[in-house]
């Protein structure tokens, strides 16, 4: 077994697992599942098409036809924009991704942690003044609680000896979050959400 990490290197893997969960779903669910998602499988090669029976003219009329809409690819900007956008705001606030990219390796403790300090200050009031959160669960942690047969995976994650349908008797671990409002800025105009942060220059 690895030895235990300290406070102040597990503070900076928390900062970075939550970013990664926030903008990589694929590695969100992989972590989420507790196992690697499996290989995709190889697309078998297309079977030549038969020759149409019918009329040449009903043919034609269906290879006209699009191959595929380009509204999905459209839907999913809406998404990515106010991911980056809440990680603007908590850049304005606390200064997350200066400290995120700062090489704090040749730093002390006391600098680390007045530094995190500060950035956990300025995130917990964009979060808060943005996003809306409560418990998954309303007990407390540390208790007994039993989930019935058919409970909401999404909600709750099993760990441990995990056997059969249920119910399940356990220990809360966590009490989990879930969202139940968000209210992000307005974006004006051409603004480009990929700018986080605008360069400054000092005249």
């Amino acid at each position: 077994m690895p030895p235990p990490l300290p406070f102040l290197t597990r503070l900076w893997f928390a900062w970075v697992c939550f970013f990664r969960v926030l903008f990589n779903g694929i590695y969100a669910g992989e972590l989420y599942a507790g196992k690697e998602l499996p290989p995709a499988p190889a697309k078998e090669p297309a079977e030549p098409e038969a020759e149409p029976e019918s009329e040449p003219e009903p043919a034609a009329a269906v290879q006209s036809a699009p191959i595929a809409p380009a509204s999905p690819i459209a839907m999913d900007r809406a998404p990515i924009d106010a991911a980056l956008q809440l990680l603007a705001l908590f850049q304005r606030e606390g200064r997350l991704v200066d400290f995120l990219e700062e090489d704090v390796a040749s730093f002390n403790d006391a600098d680390i942690g007045a530094a995190a300090r500060v950035v956990h200050a300025g995130c917990r009031k964009a979060l808060r003044d943005h996003i809306k959160l409560e418990a998954v669960r309303s007990e407390g942690e540390g208790v007994r609680v039993t989930l019935p047969e058919g409970f909401n995976a999404d909600e709750v994650k099993l760990t441990g000896n995990v056997q059969g349908q249920g119910p399940h008797a356990g220990t809360l671990t966590h009490r989990g979050w879930k969202v139940t409002s968000i209210s992000l800025p307005e974006t004006v105009g051409m603004h480009d959400a990929h700018i986080v942060a605008q360069a400054e220059v000092e005249l």
